[in-house]
């Protein structure tokens, strides 16, 4: 179960859409404190929200990251039950043959 977001989702909606109209910008972090948010969490909001717009490369949009979430935890739980089996089967050959060298 994921961790409780410190901030809500409107919020993180509401303030990066006040930053990305904005103009001239505001300087983040007199807009984050205005806000009452951490001025690098507004920073990593926005980050976030032009990466997803393609207007900045070099980080992965959300639907990435989901994605990549997701394989991980697929190839997760079958290397813990190779492990498991792996740990159950050296068990096994050590109680079947206890002269084998370890």
């Amino acid at each position: 179960m994921p961790a409780p977001r410190k901030y809500p989702l409107e919020l993180r909606e509401r303030a990066v859409r006040m930053y990305r109209t904005s103009e001239p910008k505001p300087v983040i972090r007199r807009m984050a404190e205005e806000l009452g948010v951490h001025h690098e969490a507004l920073r990593n909001w926005t980050r976030q929200a032009e990466t997803d717009a393609g207007e900045r490369d070099g980080l992965l949009t959300t639907e990435e990251k989901n994605e990549l979430a997701r394989l991980r935890r697929k190839v997760r739980d079958p290397r813990r039950a190779n492990e498991v089996l792996r740990t159950a089967s050296a068990f096994l050959a050590a109680q079947l043959d206890p002269t084998r060298p370890r």
